[in-house]
């Protein structure tokens, strides 16, 4: 399935971009945002590309070959400092975190991202961090597993799937997406797998999968760690957008702009998160929990 970038328009009005502006992209992805983004600032505007995924940073490479004033660098929005500092570039007018995944990184099953595709239980964005998905579930506690996923995945279950976990890797290492999922599938009840009228729920892996990927890649800290680096760093009248899809996330960015605006710093662009019409929730599924916030700095 090709990405479709989720809240298209949207984000690029909040983003309230203009010729000459310098805009970064601080989650590259396939592309699709900071294409468009491109077309808004024009040839006398400058566009920063950052991602933590090798392979994003290449495919983003052939995309924007030729265009001078685009720059790509293969680092996290943790980073964003870092490579202002290196280009000499002191601030800039609007900055785009689109914390999900992408629908590449969910296709390719080598990553190991998805539950619906065999192969290695992997989920690193970088490749360079030193742990995967995999290292997880074979050696923490039951209690640290346990705790991991009603943490990071609100897992009703989750006591009984690290359970079940534990069970299984005394005898041998849970390698793969497929050995993961149908173990927990088969720790559930049936009631945690079909609802009162027997239509079955969402895969019964979906909360552990997201909580191992979030563990995996530090997501949460690093979304708490960076916001206010990367705010100190946005011209005054700037514009910051984050794309967040999951209330974990959503709620780190909610405090922080709540923090900014009450501090006078920052003004909100709307008064509650944008979310995708019904029209862009059916043509792109990916998109259905997704919100948008933006801000506004004002000192």
């Amino acid at each position: 399935m090709p990405h479709k970038p989720v809240l298209l328009q949207e984000t690029l009005e909040c983003l309230n971009l203009r010729p000459g502006s310098i805009a970064v992209d601080g989650t590259l992805g396939s592309g699709g945002h900071a294409t468009e983004i491109l077309k808004r600032i024009g040839e006398t505007g400058r566009l920063l590309g950052l991602d933590q995924d090798p392979a994003s940073i290449q495919s983003a490479r052939e995309i924007f070959e030729g265009y001078s004033n685009v720059s790509l660098h293969a680092e996290n929005f943790s980073d964003f400092e870092k490579v202002l500092d290196a280009l000499n570039i002191s601030s800039v007018d609007a900055v785009l975190l689109d914390v999900g995944f992408s629908s590449d990184q969910i296709e390719d099953a080598d990553r190991g991202f998805s539950f619906e595709r065999p192969g290695p239980l992997d989920m690193r964005m970088n490749p360079k961090i030193n742990f995967t998905a995999a290292d997880l579930v074979n050696t923490l506690s039951e209690k640290e597993l346990k705790d991991l996923f009603w943490r990071y995945g609100n897992e009703r279950w989750s006591g009984r799937i690290a359970a079940s976990l534990c069970r299984q890797r005394s005898t041998r290492r849970i390698e793969t997406t497929q050995d993961l999922a149908g173990i927990i599938e088969k720790a559930l009840p049936y009631r945690g797998r079909y609802a009162s009228s027997g239509k079955k729920r969402p895969h019964p892996a979906t909360r552990v999968f997201q909580a191992l990927r979030i563990a995996v890649n530090d997501e949460l800290n690093v979304l708490q760690e960076s916001l206010p680096r990367i705010w100190k760093r946005i011209a005054k009248g700037g514009r910051f957008a984050v794309l967040s899809f999951h209330s974990l996330e959503d709620r780190i960015v909610k405090g922080q702009f709540r923090s900014w605006r009450q501090n006078k710093e920052g003004l909100p662009t709307t008064k509650k998160p944008i979310t995708p019409s019904l029209e862009e929730r059916q043509n792109n599924p990916r998109s259905r929990s997704a919100k948008l916030r933006a801000i506004e700095k004002i000192v």
